[in-house]
């Protein structure tokens, strides 16, 4: 694999670690600002906000700016984001600084994977983006625990200014690594809009949102089961996050050769599996070990969706890949909203701690719905792409001499009929 695809990971372990932080340190921040917790979870929501309206809005401004300097201008605003949100005043400013912070990250999640897509032969794009995702997935099991920890003892602070430090790391390592990657000549906001307005990639959107609520909906709520319903003390919630996130990586490592393999499949595959395990965990809550395993195996079908997901849309949107591609990570924090929200109804509701994993089910099967009734209308219009490729591939039948059009010399046509050319199908097969 190319080094560059090393810069893009580190990157991804930048947003990774803030991104997720935030859930751990929401008591710090509450403390230190005076204000209660319920309303510092305020601060969750103003990095997906940034993140959902970032990704279609930064990709959009951005089109015509060459690859390489558009991830170095969003890692840029990126470490500003957290620098801001580290020398925050008061409450306000601490929210601002979060929605600065998020805005470039659905944007360089769709930029950095047309570029590591760009950086492979064919057939191991799908593996190229997955390791850029690796270093999401790291942040989980090193970075938002460490970061979490170090929040604890020497400051919330501390940490943002730690994570603008791994932003300019990661500039660095990009300005450094990733080759000139120019904009495609027929790059333009209109041909990525329309591109976006795709059947497959609204229904890949759709499967990212609902499929992937699922998670959410159980993972928002898991440092609280972790001491109410699976009798752990507070000291483990750091070490049970770290088993998610080793669950995260290993479904990032396993998705990329999966989905290079067998894109719809690898789909189907993971999300029906995750609709198992969110039936069967909260059967499982209540014996330890069992417990433990079930939340590595969230992690890890939960994540492996990510993947075939991400390459579906840019499949499905070849022409002009980068604001599909950035639009599913709007669509993947809008799950994370929606998941959120929904599995926190069904606890308000008195059905338990461990009720947000039915929630997610049902969630993951309505993903997994959509993603099925994609693959059949796929299928439905590639098979007729083929019978319009054959029909207009058959060579047409010569006319009889006598009925072939006479010339002033009096011979027929000096040619047989114009041959029409096959259709071209697409390379990217899903």
């Amino acid at each position: 694999m190319p080094l560059a695809l090393l810069a893009l990971a580190v990157s991804a372990f930048g947003i990774g670690t803030t991104e997720f932080v935030m859930m751990g340190l929401l008591p710090n921040v509450a403390d230190d600002l005076g204000t209660s917790v319920p309303t510092a979870g305020y601060l969750v929501s103003a990095y997906a906000i940034g993140v959902v309206l970032g990704a279609p809005l930064l990709t959009g401004l951005g089109s015509r700016i060459p690859r390489k300097k558009m991830l170095l201008l969003l890692m840029a605003l990126f470490t500003i984001g957290n620098l801001a949100s580290a020398l925050a005043p008061d409450f306000g400013w601490l929210v601002a600084g979060r929605l600065l912070a998020g805005l470039p990250h659905g944007a360089f999640f769709g930029v950095g994977a047309v570029v590591a897509a760009r950086l492979v032969s064919e057939g191991r794009q799908a593996r190229a983006v997955a390791t850029m995702f690796l270093g999401l997935t790291v942040a989980n099991i090193v970075g938002v625990p460490a970061a979490t920890l170090l929040g604890q003892h020497l400051g919330w602070r501390a940490t943002f200014l730690v994570v603008a430090a791994i932003g300019l790391a990661a500039m660095a390592a990009l300005a450094r690594l990733v080759p000139h990657i120019p904009v495609e000549a027929h790059q333009d906001v209109r041909r990525e809009l329309r591109a976006l307005g795709n059947r497959q990639v609204i229904l890949g959107l759709l499967t990212a949102v609902f499929g992937f609520a699922g998670v959410f909906a159980v993972y928002s709520y898991l440092s609280a089961m972790t001491t109410k319903a699976m009798g752990f003390g507070e000291s483990s919630v750091t070490l049970v996050l770290a088993l998610f996130g080793i669950g995260m990586t290993l479904g990032a490592l396993a998705a990329g050769p999966l989905t290079d393999r067998a894109l719809r499949p690898t789909l189907y595959g993971s999300l029906g599996a995750l609709a198992v395990i969110l039936v069967a965990f909260p059967f499982t809550v209540h014996v330890q070990w069992a417990a433990l395993t079930m939340v590595v195996l969230l992690g890890a079908v939960g994540f492996m969706t990510t993947t075939p997901l991400q390459m579906l849309v840019m499949n499905k949107a070849k022409d002009a890949p980068t604001l599909a591609s950035a639009s599913n990570h709007s669509a993947f924090n809008l799950a994370n909203a929606g998941g959120a929200w929904l599995g926190g109804v069904a606890i308000a509701a008195g059905w338990g701690w461990t009720s947000p994993a039915f929630v997610g089910a049902v969630l993951a099967v309505a993903g997994l719905a959509i993603a099925a009734t994609a693959g059949f209308l796929d299928r439905g219009e590639r098979k007729a792409s083929r019978v319009v490729a054959a029909h207009s591939a058959t060579p047409a039948r010569p006319a009889p001499a006598s009925a072939r059009p006479a010339f002033e010399d009096g011979t027929g046509s000096p040619g047989g009929p114009e041959a029409t050319s096959p259709s071209t199908r697409s390379s990217h097969s899903s």
